[in-house]
């Protein structure tokens, strides 16, 4: 064990370059600061549009509960999932259901007015105050023991470009909307610093090999296994990066990015590209919060891999009568819970690197919603389904509870992590305190 206050002597010693850094960040031998409590992480991830109910609530409520349709993907998970049904946006104001949804939906307090018109409400603004994810990261960043080289990080898929509050997921305050990387290579070039744009990304590997030789032969078995995954990993991603630009060569197109292209049929691809960086970017602790937007609320993708060519909001106002398109809603957000699975499956086949079990021990993932059920744009009954036992909550059940409000909730996010504020947003809905969930 390389103690950590010999650490810089180490790197010293055998001359390593900067750009092998990212790479070490989390190999337990070097015995950074932060290894030595346990790793807690939070992903919120971000579907919009509402759910069927009847597809994705278990009817039964305790241990004893069945997964819906839109659920069945997490069914090898079901004694690690907590589905939470009464949780309520209570949070009113300016702006529309859809604004609210998304605008409230981690802050838990009103959007400021502004100038931005949604449906026939007032228009709005920003949130009036910090996303929950965000809340904790300043947590966790002010201690040696829990801060991280970027404390979060915020993925997007086909999230638009423009900047308003149906595409805005998280706050680093009031008025400070935090704008979720949609690129995958992009947020390679982000966690892996040195490249500037996709053509370095292909020589990063070359940059850091002997460097990486370098180390393993200076430190134990087990950091030995994760260098090996570290290169095996870049050197896919640079795989994938040089058969594309072949492709761009072959195609005679010019200015091609030499990527997947951020494309609503891509949206498969895109989503598995953000889950790998993301599970990976947990391997080499470069955060613990992170969240995952797909879309925006009132998203509008073309869920054309399933057969459905209607706009996904679209779809969403059609009324409970039309069965086909009922359908179409359940097979999307049993999509969704596909995602969902894939993350957790990821987590679950990764060892706690330092620690004690797997990342999916060590991580809450929480699915939500900007909407309860599309066609009606309530705020009652917001999804929220949770994995993972990253906050010690009893998981394994289904609840159904009082319209209790979703600020609660947020609370015990914050509690899970030992950050044990009173309130968090508007606090006029934290008077009961956090759920216990544990």
């Amino acid at each position: 064990m390389v103690r950590t206050t010999d650490r810089r002597d180490f790197i010293r010693e055998l001359g390593l370059g900067a750009a092998s850094l990212p790479f070490l960040g989390n190999l337990p031998g070097l015995g950074f600061a932060n290894q030595a409590r346990r790793k807690q992480r939070l992903v919120v991830i971000f579907s919009p549009n509402g759910v069927v109910p009847n597809a994705f609530w278990p009817t039964e409520q305790g241990s004893d509960f069945k997964l819906p349709k839109s659920l069945e993907p997490l069914e090898p998970f079901r004694k690690q999932t907590l589905v939470l049904n009464g949780v309520c946006d209570r949070v009113r104001g300016d702006g529309d259901a859809h604004m609210r949804g998304i605008g409230c939906l981690l802050t838990g307090v009103e959007l400021y007015p502004g100038n931005i018109q949604g449906g026939s409400h007032t228009p709005a603004g920003w949130a009036s105050g910090v996303s929950i994810d965000q809340e904790i990261k300043s947590f966790l960043q002010k201690e040696t023991a829990t801060r991280t080289r970027f404390g979060s990080l915020e993925f997007g898929v086909q999230v638009p470009d423009r900047a308003d509050t149906w595409t805005r997921l998280s706050y680093a305050g009031p008025n400070k909307p935090i704008t979720p990387i949609n690129d995958p290579y992009q947020m390679f070039a982000k966690l892996y610093g040195k490249a500037k744009d996709r053509e370095l990304l292909a020589s990063v590997l070359d940059d850091v090999k002997d460097d990486l030789k370098k180390v393993s032969g200076a430190v134990g078995v087990e950091d030995r296994r994760l260098l090996d995954e570290h290169a095996t990993f870049v050197r896919e991603m640079e795989k994938e990066l040089r058969a594309a630009a072949g492709d761009t060569v072959k195609r005679v197109i010019p200015e091609l990015p030499a990527s997947v292209k951020n494309e609503n049929d891509n949206i498969p691809k895109l989503s598995k590209m953000q889950i790998d960086l993301m599970v990976n970017s947990f391997v080499n602790d470069f955060g613990r919060v992170a969240t995952l937007q797909y879309t925006n609320s009132v998203g509008m993708a073309r869920m054309r891999w399933l057969g459905v060519t209607e706009g996904h909001h679209e779809l969403s106002h059609e009324p409970d009568s039309n069965e086909k398109a009922q359908d179409k809603l359940t097979r999307i957000n049993h999509w969704f819970c596909e995602q969902i699975a894939y993350l957790a499956k990821k987590l679950a086949d990764t060892p706690e690197p330092g620690g004690s079990g797997s990342l999916l021990d060590n991580t809450t993932i929480v699915w939500t919603n900007e909407l309860g059920k599309g066609n009606s744009h309530t705020l009652d009954n917001i999804p929220f389904v949770l994995v993972g036992g990253g906050l010690n909550f009893k998981m394994g059940r289904s609840l159904k509870l009082p319209r209790v409000p979703h600020n609660r909730l947020l609370l015990s996010l914050a509690h899970g992590f030992g950050h044990s504020i009173k309130q968090f947003g508007n606090r006029d809905f934290c008077g009961a305190g956090p759920l216990v969930l544990s």
